[in-house]
């Protein structure tokens, strides 16, 4: 368990360019891991798009709404105390026009309780995130590998591969400082490039799929923890194996509901006794520590 420490903001992440450690970001979709991530010394939760793929079991991220990151947005908020919390602007919530996009990272900000939003590409947006920036706003970049440009990029392909390339990738990651951004996600790039852009640039590098010498890292929640198990791409590492774990307790589970092994005496509630001469009556005759989830209004329902 990571020790209660200052809530982090957009100055503290700044100044992990320089004075460390590195950004640990994690996507994040509800309040149970909210509080679970936070309590671990997560610096970053990030409600992704990727919500698209992990929770609602789409092919990409392009389907999700600026409705759904504000309401799942507003779970997290609810159960974190320290990390930063930062949303992506999902699919044409930016592209139309700098107007339209800082009306919808004002309302993620509103609506969604976040306190910074992320916004993918380069050069093409450096200008709806200086107007974004000037609000007031937090805005963190994101170059290479673009998902919602998945079907330009011809699937999830690393990019910057090429000297060409590359040095495309380092213009927009430079566009995207000057133009205000806090941070930058780099993602799905050769280490090599992802050390090129880092020691370019002043803001921090938040990298994925990106090689080892960014300022942060960061992964999917579900990935990291080995739900999500149909897919286990090159840069993820596994920390957990919790998908295998509750497809066991699930298993177990239906077994002692069909065998009636559960619930047992020891998870089930018992009548009250008739009162005799002498015991306690009214609430002293209360059982006085209820099961677990169960408060003193529910045991007088029980």
């Amino acid at each position: 368990m990571a020790p209660k420490t200052d809530k982090v903001t957009v100055p503290a992440i700044r100044a992990r360019k320089q004075g460390g450690p590195k950004i640990a970001m994690i996507t994040c979709y509800d309040a149970t891991m909210a509080r679970l991530l936070d309590e671990g010394g997560a610096d970053v939760l990030l409600v992704g798009d990727s919500m698209g793929m992990v929770v609602q079991g789409l092919p990409t991220t392009l389907p999700v709404t600026v409705d759904e990151i504000c309401y799942h947005g507003r779970a997290v908020a609810r159960a974190t105390e320290r990390a930063q919390i930062v949303s992506d602007m999902p699919f044409m919530s930016f592209q139309v026009s700098s107007e339209k996009a800082l009306e919808n990272a004002g309302r993620l900000l509103k609506e969604g309780g976040f306190e910074a939003v992320k916004l993918e590409g380069g050069e093409s947006v450096a200008e709806t995130i200086h107007r974004i920036a000037s609000a007031g706003i937090p805005v963190v970049g994101h170059v290479g590998l673009t998902p919602q440009s998945v079907h330009a990029m011809g699937g999830f392909r690393v990019q910057g591969k090429s000297e060409d390339a590359a040095v495309r990738v380092l213009a927009d990651a430079k566009a995207v400082e000057q133009a205000g951004a806090y941070c930058i996600v780099l993602e799905g790039l050769p280490a090599d490039l992802g050390r090129r852009i880092t020691e370019s640039i002043d803001i921090p590098t938040i990298g994925i799929g990106a090689g080892p010498h960014c300022d942060g890292q960061v992964l999917v929640c579900y990935d990291f923890l080995g739900m999500y198990r149909n897919l286990k791409p090159k840069f993820v590492k596994r920390y957990a194996e919790l998908g295998d774990a509750i497809v066991d307790a699930t298993s177990r589970y239906v077994a002692e509901v069909q065998s009636g092994a559960f619930p047992d005496a020891a998870h089930s509630f018992g009548m009250a006794r008739p009162h005799t001469e002498g015991e306690p009556t009214g609430d002293k005759a209360r059982v006085t520590h209820p099961p677990a989830g169960y408060g003193p209004a529910d045991d007088e329902k029980a």
